[in-house]
């Protein structure tokens, strides 16, 4: 009996260091190399900075708008400011003239993303489930449309919407939107493809045994199933048509009423041209910061709502891969 205690007591250090050493391996580290605490620690550290180093513009931005003269001439004033002025966001409004410019932004961006949503939902359901003459090869020049810089074909298009008299007004945006064309027309052809070419064929099969046509398959079986990829459409269609300047830059250069992405432009250019004239302002880049805020904010509250929908968008239309 004694021998025994004896041998016990001698076991059991090495008991509690085993028991010490499965413990770090499976709590600290993880039985599976993706459930550790250790792997934990270092993914959140990867993504805590990543998310900075996207979140630091805006930050910038931000504390910057909202500095009076005495912060922006103290050097100690980098991120915090001591106090608050907004008088920079009301100055910005005026020069772009936000409310009007705000609405053509908003209209043009929306007519655009709801015309593209119809138009390339019809394209990329032909490209999945109809058979058609020559489909390869329409399929190989939608790519092509894809890749080529616009820049190629610019000069023929400007010439050939000046001959219809088009020339300082929304059409040349809005038009190829009805068409399928228009921004990024040919990415979202190739989502509604890929969206739809998932869909079980029995769906096409059950409702041509009832009587339904290929319109009516469309508009009452599959178009109604897509709301996944509509999301996706409407929001990717918005954002871009929202921030960009390339087309309305060559299509509206002369036109009074014209998007924010414009009036940002001609608001800098008159800011730089000033600056050149000597009149100098400690203001000019916290009137800048604030313009910049107001054209990005209506589409972080419209991402703020939509995220979740976005998300679940992507995925189900495999756009991830």
């Amino acid at each position: 009996m004694a021998k025994i205690i004896i041998e016990r007591a001698r076991r059991a250090p090495s008991a509690v260091i085993d028991r010490i050493a499965a413990f770090v391996r499976f709590r600290l580290i993880g039985g599976e190399i993706d459930k550790g605490l250790l792997f934990k620690t270092v993914m959140y550290v990867i993504l805590i900075n990543v998310a900075f180093i996207y979140m630091k513009p805006i930050l910038y931005m931000v504390t910057t708008m909202v500095k009076d003269a005495r912060n922006i001439l103290d050097p100690t004033v980098i991120w915090v400011p001591k106090s608050i002025f907004l008088g920079h966001i009301r100055e910005a409004m005026r020069l772009l003239d936000y409310t009007k410019s705000l609405a053509i932004s908003v209209s043009l961006a929306g007519a655009v993303s709801v015309l593209q949503v119809f138009s390339c939902a019809v394209a990329g359901y032909a490209f999945a489930r109809l058979d058609f003459p020559f489909k390869r090869f329409w399929m190989a020049m939608l790519l092509f449309t894809f890749i080529m810089p616009p820049q190629v074909i610019i000069l023929p298009t400007i010439m050939m919407f000046k001959n219809f008299g088009w020339l300082d007004t929304v059409l040349p945006m809005v038009i190829p939107a009805i068409f399928g064309h228009g921004l990024k027309g040919a990415l979202f052809v190739i989502i509604y493809r890929s969206f739809y070419s998932t869909l079980p064929k029995e769906l096409d099969e059950a409702a041509r045994m009832d009587g339904a046509g290929a319109f009516r398959l469309f508009f009452r079986v599959m178009f109604p199933l897509s709301k996944s990829a509509i999301v996706v459409v409407v929001l990717f269609s918005f954002v871009w048509n929202w921030n960009d300047f390339y087309l309305p830059s060559i299509f509206m250069f002369t036109a009074e009423n014209v998007p924010l992405s414009i009036t940002l432009a001609r608001m800098a250019a008159e800011m730089a041209r000033a600056a050149g004239a000597g009149e100098m302002s400690v203001y000019e880049e916290s009137i800048k910061m604030a313009a910049s805020f107001l054209i990005v904010f209506p589409l972080l509250i419209v991402y703020f709502f939509a995220q979740r929908w976005f998300i679940e968008g992507v995925e189900r239309t495999g756009l991830v891969e």
